[in-house]
This record gives C-alpha cells, sequence and structure tokens, in this order.
C-alpha cells in the first residue's frame, strides 16, 4: 500500500524506524493544500498537517512510499490514529514524469480537535521535516519555507539530541 509522507517521516531513516518495510518511489505533490505546523502532539509541541484550501496554486510537497500491510499498524500508533491524526486515502501527483497519472496514497491529517495555531514546532522537529525534503530533493523554495517556520527548544534535551543526530544522519536510501 502506498503512503504519502510530508512532514518528519519523509526522513527514511525516521520511517523505516516505524515501518522498516517502506521502500521509496518518488516525489509527489498533494495539490489544493498548504503545509502547516499546527496538529498539537502529546509534547505539547506542534506537527505537521495537510491543510486544504481548495487553490488550485497550493500544493503540499512530499514522499510516496510503499509500505507493507503488516507495518500500517505501528505506523498508525506512532502517528496517533484516532487521537490527533487521521488516516485517509488522498489522491497524489508524482513529481516526475511530469506526465504521470495521480496515484491513490494513504496519508494522515490532523483532527480539527487537535489543531492550535498558537502552537510552535520544537526545532529537532522542523528540522527532521527539512532533512527529509532534503534527501528527497524536495525544490529550494520548499525546502527554505520549512526552514522559515518559527521553531522552540524542546525541555526535554536527550530527545532534542536523539532527534537532532537523526536529522543530521546521511540518508539511508
Amino acid at each position: 500500500m502506498l503512503y504519502f509522507a510530508y512532514g518528519s517521516n519523509m526522513l527514511t531513516a525516521r520511517l523505516r524506524a516505524r515501518a522498516p518495510s517502506a521502500r521509496v518511489v518518488g516525489r509527489a505533490i498533494l495539490p489544493a493544500r498548504v503545509l502547516r505546523f499546527h496538529k498539537r502532539a502529546r509534547d505539547g509541541s506542534a506537527k505537521c498537517d495537510a491543510v486544504f484550501t481548495g487553490a488550485e496554486c497550493d500544493a503540499v510537497r512530499g514522499v510516496i512510499f510503499d509500505l507493507d500491510d503488516g507495518d500500517w499498524p505501528a505506523l498508525d500508533r506512532a502517528e496517533s490514529r484516532g487521537a490527533g491524526y487521521e488516516r485517509i486515502t488522498v489522491e497524489v501527483v508524482p513529481a516526475a514524469p511530469a506526465a504521470a497519472a495521480p496515484r491513490a496514497a494513504e496519508t494522515y491529517l490532523a483532527q480539527e480537535s487537535h489543531i492550535d495555531a498558537d502552537l510552535r514546532p520544537y526545532t529537532w522537529y522542523r528540522d527532521l521535516v527539512v532533512a527529509g525534503a532534503r534527501e528527497h530533493g524536495l525544490p529550494r523554495e520548499y525546502i527554505a519555507a520549512v526552514e522559515a517556520v518559527s521553531a522552540g527548544r524542546d525541555p526535554d534535551r536527550e530527545r532534542a539530541a536523539l532527534f537532532r543526530a537523526l536529522a543530521n544522519r546521511r540518508p539511508l536510501r
């Protein structure tokens, strides 16, 4: 089954820790949506969401992965399915070749009850999203926009150090 990752799960090492079977299919675009860091996480920070705008000029960029069926329950738990995110099927447009047909893929979208526009992501989380975007060659302008997202310091220094190290690792492709 295909999975469209647009947040920290774009980083292959992060996703494979949750879904070991993950195989990169390629870059893709989720049209008529914008990336927001406003999903309230258990740690009190903000995580990514792909917000529907309906505008043709908007698009969330990400990566399509192929996952074995057996990995979905663990990924659902990691993504707090039903208690923060919902897993839905979306139509994504492969980024290359230009004439590629849209494909159905599963992704996670924030539940309305877990959205808080006043939250900021921790720096390590934003950096995981940036690292995944770089690993898969997303456009420079898109990466720059993610890097510009205001982020805060995680009070849990051990967790912050662990995820900073992950963001700075070499890609596993």
